[in-house]
């Protein structure tokens, strides 16, 4: 399968350093990413929001809402990934500050965030107001699903009319690995809100039938930016998660 690597292996993959500021973004699969790499990492962590996501996903990890420093301070001594948000409403939990973010940074060894919507879409392009990244994100993660390509992308997209008029076809053809690659690298795409980091793609949900495509858009993005690391994850079956008593599996949104 295209190379595609254990989920337990994405931060090896990524490459990250000692002290990363990581924001994902793009389409299903964020939520999951971001605890896998809670899960990978060293130090103190803070996994947070800057946006909403569902009140249930700090899956078993100590959760800090509206934290002064202090607290997110004695919160990550132990070395435990801990989720800070500024409050739960109803369904939905509301993400912090990206200034908030940006401080936290300073204090702790590194700082996840989920900064963007999909509606649970594997694919999408962002809204002008999207994503929301802090500025000293350091490494900037699109998500796409794998089940994205080669489908129609009104049928599988979220926002498809900016996916089409970024890769500059009609919201009624499919997805090819070209298309997807324009609006990965566009600068009204995944980056857009990438000040002074780095990009990475991921590819989630990568089985033996999507294999193929994934290979083309790995080949696409190594052609017109080989500088841009493009990891193939294939998910595996929900296990508890080793740092927190919680669970991973497949893809939040």
């Amino acid at each position: 399968m295209v190379g595609a690597v254990p989920l337990s292996r994405l931060a090896e993959q990524l490459t990250l350093g000692d002290h990363e500021h990581v924001a994902i973004v793009g389409g299903g699969g964020k939520t999951t990413v971001m605890h896998a790499l809670g899960d990978q990492l060293d130090g103190r962590i803070v996994l947070t929001c800057t946006t909403k996501m569902g009140h249930d996903q700090h899956r078993g990890r100590e959760l800090l809402l509206s934290p002064s420093d202090h607290d997110v301070m004695a919160a990550t001594e132990a070395g435990v990934p801990v989720v800070a948000w500024q409050r739960v409403d109803g369904a939905k939990a509301v993400g912090v500050e990206p200034t908030d973010c940006d401080r936290w940074f300073g204090l702790v060894d590194h700082v996840v965030i989920e900064a963007d919507g999909s509606r649970r879409r594997p694919f999408k392009a962002p809204a002008p107001y999207e994503p929301v990244v802090p500025a000293s994100v350091t490494t900037l993660v699109s998500v796409i699903g794998a089940d994205a390509l080669g489908r129609v992308i009104a049928d599988q997209c979220h926002r498809p009319l900016r996916v089409a008029a970024l890769a500059e076809c009609t919201p009624y053809e499919r997805l090819s690995p070209a298309h997807a690659a324009t609006v990965l690298l566009h600068e009204r795409g995944a980056r857009k809100e990438l000040r002074g980091g780095r990009l990475a793609v991921v590819v989630t949900k990568v089985d033996d039938a999507s294999a193929p495509f994934v290979a083309e858009l790995v080949d696409e993005i190594a052609q017109r930016e080989p500088e841009v690391p493009v990891v193939a994850v294939a998910f595996e079956p929900m296990r508890p998660s080793l740092r927190s008593g919680g669970a991973q599996g497949e893809p939040g949104p």
